[in-house]
């Protein structure tokens, strides 16, 4: 698989390409940035530990090349700012992204490839590809609140001192202030998170903000999100470069599920070789059920803003 990378010489680029890296991931890797000796910089340092790692070609390459590859991961974008929510940039990157996508539209896109936005406002800009560039819908993945359940299960894992990867706990709806975490079918390999012992209400709460906040929290501390969301990256990749129909709760247009239509946010998904297949049903309660329409009609309020 030919992989690109938009945004190879960012935080989140770079820390996706280290992660593709070290799973052998992809035989090209490609690092697309406007700044050019800075992606020339990652790609000559990620090349240096080929023989430590696996057989991949690792460069960097002009925006133009990207139609030729097979999965093309979107993460070029102005930085959100630590009092900012994610929706705030609209302005800021809608106009970017769109200038991406006509470009690669008409270099022609490789018949099959694969669009991963990663760049913020995930749910708007995902929403946006299915409108503006000519792939399948099911090849338009958003990264979504992979990333939030990635964090909330690591936290859930620290909190209650056990191996976060045996915590099976989602964060669904929208990647950004709006997002649900969905506690009544939360659990440590089978266990009912409510049943463990020094689990309340209150240290539930405390876990989820933590969860909510935590982009923002590591904005703060060291100026950007990177390892995190690139393992994230990862895990979505091996997932449709192994046809591995795994599970994931990444952002599709929705087309029903709950009620909820014509906005993408992140439901439970079947990931594979062919992109997005089936939207499953999560089993919620009444409350995280009108909590997620509630994200829907969030993310629509702000489509309404934008002129396609």
């Amino acid at each position: 698989m030919k992989i690109a990378i938009l945004g190879g010489a960012g935080r989140v680029g770079a820390s996706a390409a280290f992660a593709l890296q070290m799973a052998g991931l992809g035989r090209e890797i490609l690092l697309i940035d406007v700044a050019q000796e800075a992606a020339e910089g990652e790609a000559l340092d990620l090349r240096h530990g080929v023989s430590l790692a696996h057989p991949q070609s690792i460069r960097f390459a002009e925006l133009r090349e990207a139609s030729t590859c097979d999965l093309v991961i979107h993460c070029a974008g102005l930085r959100r700012k630590p009092d900012e929510s994610r929706l705030d940039l609209i302005n800021r990157n809608v106009s970017l992204f769109r200038d991406m996508l006509d470009l690669l539209y008409r270099a022609g896109w490789k018949n099959g490839a694969t669009l991963l936005v990663v760049a913020n406002p995930v749910d708007i800009l995902t929403h946006l590809a299915t409108k503006l560039c000519p792939l399948r819908q099911e090849r338009i993945i958003g990264l979504g609140t992979l990333v939030d359940t990635t964090r909330f299960r690591s936290f859930i894992g620290e909190q209650f001192g056990v191996d976060a990867t045996q915590v099976d706990a989602l964060i669904l709806g929208e990647h950004g202030d709006s997002m649900v975490p969905i506690w009544s079918t939360a659990a440590i390999n089978g266990t009912p998170l409510a049943a463990l012992p020094g689990f309340s209400e209150e240290i539930a709460s405390g876990i989820f903000q933590k969860t909510k906040t935590s982009g923002a929290d590591v904005i703060r501390l060291k100026g950007g999100a990177g390892y995190c969301v690139g393992l994230s990256i990862a895990r979505l990749v091996r997932a449709i470069m192994h046809d591995e129909n795994a599970i994931l709760p990444v952002s599709t247009v929705q087309r029903g599920i709950l009620g909820i239509e014509d906005v993408a946010l992140s439901m439970p998904t079947l990931i594979g070789k062919e992109g997005a297949g089936p939207v499953l049903e999560p089993v919620v309660s009444e409350h995280e059920r009108a909590a997620l329409v509630d994200s829907g009609r969030v993310l629509k309020e702000t489509l309404a803003t934008i002129s396609i």
